[in-house]
């Protein structure tokens, strides 16, 4: 089975994983998952929850969400149907890059997923109808230890692709970032 294909973005430990599929007649079978490939980008701790999710309409954002520690956590996000924008915003207190943003086009056609290190919120944009995610958690979710920054704060500046056809109420009421606010301690 080949190997996952590993490129760096400009945010320090914010990986594009792109899988290759080995296909027939039948279909084809891809890596979702290798800890020996993984484990050198900062998926060091394993898988330790698993989340699938479908959101039914174009435009939707959800996010942006994160975990504050012991429950930090790294993700592996995979788009299994449809297309999405996926984000990942850089809160880590003292880096180079803090509240800078990373997009990228993950869709079920090219197989690319998006690693997200601790200290990053992370959330996304449906491109077409009915998508569909694999999210590969490497701590469980703890709702103590949950927070988010708001999708729209224009402290962060996220390029949506598209009009915002629709948050949850939860994520339309994150607060804006404070001016006192310097970043998750990890």
């Amino acid at each position: 089975m080949s190997r996952l294909e590993i490129e760096a973005t400009p945010l320090s430990g914010v990986t594009i994983i792109t899988r290759n599929r080995v296909g027939d007649a039948r279909g084809f079978l891809c890596r979702i998952y290798c800890a020996d490939e993984l484990a050198p980008l900062g998926f060091e701790d394993g898988i330790s929850q698993i989340n699938h999710t479908l959101t039914h309409r174009k435009g939707t954002v959800r996010g942006m969400h994160f975990q504050h520690r012991p429950q930090a956590e790294t993700k592996l996000v995979t788009c299994i149907r449809g297309e999405i924008f996926d984000v990942a915003v850089d809160l880590r207190c003292g880096s180079s890059r803090f509240l800078q943003w990373h997009g990228e086009v993950l869709s079920a056609k090219n197989d690319h997923a998006l690693l997200i290190p601790k200290g990053f919120a992370h959330g996304f944009q449906t491109l077409t109808d009915e998508c569909e995610l694999l999210y590969l958690h490497s701590a469980p979710y703890e709702r103590s230890a949950e927070d988010g920054v708001n999708a729209i704060d224009p402290k962060l500046g996220i390029d949506w692709p598209l009009a915002i056809s629709e948050m949850s109420e939860r994520d339309r009421n994150q607060a804006m970032i404070a001016p006192e606010f310097d970043g998750i301690d990890l």
